[in-house]
C-alpha cells in the first residue's frame, strides 16, 4: 500500500488510528531516529499494530524562531522516502501552531495521541520534550502514558564514528565543518540537497563547465567550496558530479546558490527536481583573480572529483 500521509490530528478516521509509533521531528531520519523507529517497529508486530511516525510541519524551531538561518537536513519528500524505507506505514505529518504549541503535556497526550491518533505504543528518544515551554520530557509521557493506556519506549543515544552520538545537531555541525563524510555515517547516507533548476547567468557553459543551479531554501548550509557529488534526476539516473556552495565571490556574486556540473551530460533541466549528494569537501570557496584562473582551477577540481568517485574522463 506504501506510506499514507495524515496531516491533521483532527477528525483522523477511525481506520487511520491505533498504531504504534514514533514520536519527534525526525529532521535528517539519522541513525538515532532509526534506533527510535525501530523500537516502535518492534512494538507494533508484537501488537499487529501499523507502524507510524508522528513529526511536524513546520518544524518546531521554525515556529518559535522564525528567522532563525536555514536548518533543515531533509525536505519533506526526502522525509518520507527515508521513512518508507524502513517500513512506516503511516506518516502522521502533525500541523505546528498556535493550538499545538499552546497544549500543555497533558492536553498534548489526551487531544493528540489519545483522542485524535489512538495511539497503542509510543517510542521516543533519551532527549524528548514536549509540551508548552516544552514542559515534559520523556519520563513525563511515559508516566502519562501509564495514566492513559499506551506503552512508552525510551530509547538510549546511538553513537556513531569515534563515538560520536548521532544526532541531528552533530550532523549539521559536521556539515558546517565540510566534513560530509562524518555527516553520511550518522545519516546512514549522504546528505543530499533536492531542489527545482533555475536559470542563472550561464557563465558556467561560457567556460566550459555548465552547471545545474539549484536553490538552497530551507536545507542547513553546509561548508561553502566544491564538493565531489552524485545527482539524481526525476527519472532515476544518477550522475556523477563537482558542484559548488556558494556566493561566487569572482565573479562579484551575492545569491546564495548550489551549482552543480553533472559530468558527460548535456540535456535541458531547467523546471526539474533533481537531487545531490554532497559525497566529498574537495577545497573551500575562493576569490580567484580573474576568470581564467578560476577556470583552471574548475578544471582540476572536476579531475580530482572524477578521480574520488571512480567517474571516467
Amino acid at each position: 500500500m506504501g506510506l499514507q500521509l495524515i496531516e491533521d490530528w483532527r477528525d483522523v478516521p477511525s481506520a487511520m488510528k491505533g498504531a504504534a509509533v514514533a514520536l519527534g521531528a525526525f529532521d535528517g531520519v539519522h541513525l538515532g531516529h532509526r534506533a527510535v523507529i525501530a523500537a516502535a517497529a518492534e512494538a507494533a508486530k508484537r501488537m499487529g499494530a501499523p507502524l507510524g511516525v508522528i513529526t511536524f510541519a513546520p518544524h518546531p524551531r521554525r515556529w518559535f524562531v522564525p528567522e532563525t538561518p536555514p536548518f533543515r537536513l531533509t525536505d519533506p519528500d526526502q522525509q518520507a522516502r527515508a521513512l518508507a524505507l524502513l517500513g512506516v506505514e503511516r506518516l502522521y505529518r502533525l500541523p505546528f501552531d498556535a493550538e499545538m504549541a499552546g497544549l500543555s503535556p497533558e492536553a498534548f497526550v489526551k487531544r493528540v495521541l489519545v483522542e485524535g491518533l489512538g495511539v497503542r505504543q509510543v517510542s521516543v528518544g533519551f532527549d524528548f520534550t514536549f509540551g508548552k515551554h516544552r514542559a515534559a520530557d520523556a519520563q513525563g509521557l511515559a508516566m502519562l502514558g501509564v495514566a492513559h493506556g499506551f506503552e512508552v519506549r525510551i530509547v538510549a543515544p546511538q553513537t556513531g564514528p569515534d563515538g560520536v552520538k548521532c544526532s541531528s545537531t552533530g550532523v549539521r555541525n559536521a556539515l558546517g565543518a565540510g566534513r560530509p563524510e562524518l555527516a553520511a555515517a550518522m545519516l546512514g547516507r549522504p546528505f543530499a540537497v533536492r531542489g527545482e533548476v533555475v536559470h542563472g547567468d550561464h557563465l558556467g557553459r561560457t567556460i566550459g563547465f555548465p552547471t545545474a543551479n539549484v536553490a538552497m531554501n530551507d536545507y542547513l548550509r553546509p561548508a561553502y567550496g566544491i564538493y565531489a557529488a552524485r545527482t539524481r534526476l526525476p527519472d532515476g539516473r544518477r550522475f556523477d558530479a563537482a558542484a559548488y556552495l556558494g556566493r561566487r565571490p569572482t565573479v562579484d556574486g551575492t545569491s546564495e546558490r548550489l551549482e552543480v556540473n553533472l559530468f558527460d551530460f548535456d540535456e535541458d533541466l531547467y523546471g526539474q527536481v533533481i537531487e545531490t549528494e554532497l559525497v566529498a569537501f574537495l577545497r573551500p570557496d575562493h576569490r580567484f583573480d580573474g576568470l581564467e584562473d578560476m577556470t583552471l582551477q574548475i578544471a582540476r577540481d572536476v579531475e580530482t572529483a572524477r578521480s574520488l568517485l571512480g567517474s571516467k574522463s
